[in-house]
């Protein structure tokens, strides 16, 4: 069960299995991937109170897809520099809604910076979907895709952001909040 209709059952049933909170989320990267066809889905996980985050889960459809500054295994603010160069990482900081970039290459200034995404991630189509509660942003899920634009309907956006509300709790027990 990985299409994009399928989707929030699937999360569903995955945290109702009761595995471990890393499981749990790595398992989730790996089903948002499959059902969006993305070449790579990532989660940044935060510890809102600390100002911080990593990203912690990776999943990638085989292993020529890049996977630079994917996994970090320490803790970075992420308040500081970050969001200056970043107009994603602030709308996010901001409790701004998701964001659906169908092309990198062609996105407005105010919804990325161009040249951090290409030297930071090498994607051309993603989604910045904001996993938010208690008016904090507590992590970003991001399918991507690499060689070629892509137009995000409806349908995924909103099987997306049915998902985000039930991550934020699966979070806070992997970073122990």
């Amino acid at each position: 069960m990985n299409s994009i209709q399928a989707l929030s059952q699937t999360i569903n049933q995955l945290i109702l299995a009761g595995y471990p909170p890393a499981q749990t989320l790595d398992k989730v990267c790996e089903c948002v991937g499959l059902a969006l066809e993305a070449d790579r889905c990532f989660l940044y996980v935060r510890q809102p109170e600390h100002h911080r985050g990593r990203t912690a889960f990776c999943w990638r459809r085989h292993p020529g897809i890049p996977d630079k500054n994917t996994i970090q295994l320490d803790w970075q603010q992420d308040t500081d520099e970050l969001p200056a160069q970043d107009p994603l990482i602030r709308a996010g900081l901001a409790m701004k809604p998701s964001v659906y970039v169908d092309d990198v290459q062609t996105a407005s200034p105010q919804v990325l910076n161009q040249h951090f995404e290409q030297e930071t991630f090498g994607h051309r189509a993603l989604i910045h979907a904001h996993i938010q509660a208690d008016n904090q942003l507590w992590g970003i899920l991001q399918p991507c895709l690499f060689d070629h634009p892509r137009h995000w309907t409806r349908e995924e956006k909103t099987a997306i952001e049915a998902i985000l509300p039930r991550l934020q709790p699966v979070i806070a027990a992997y970073v122990g909040a």
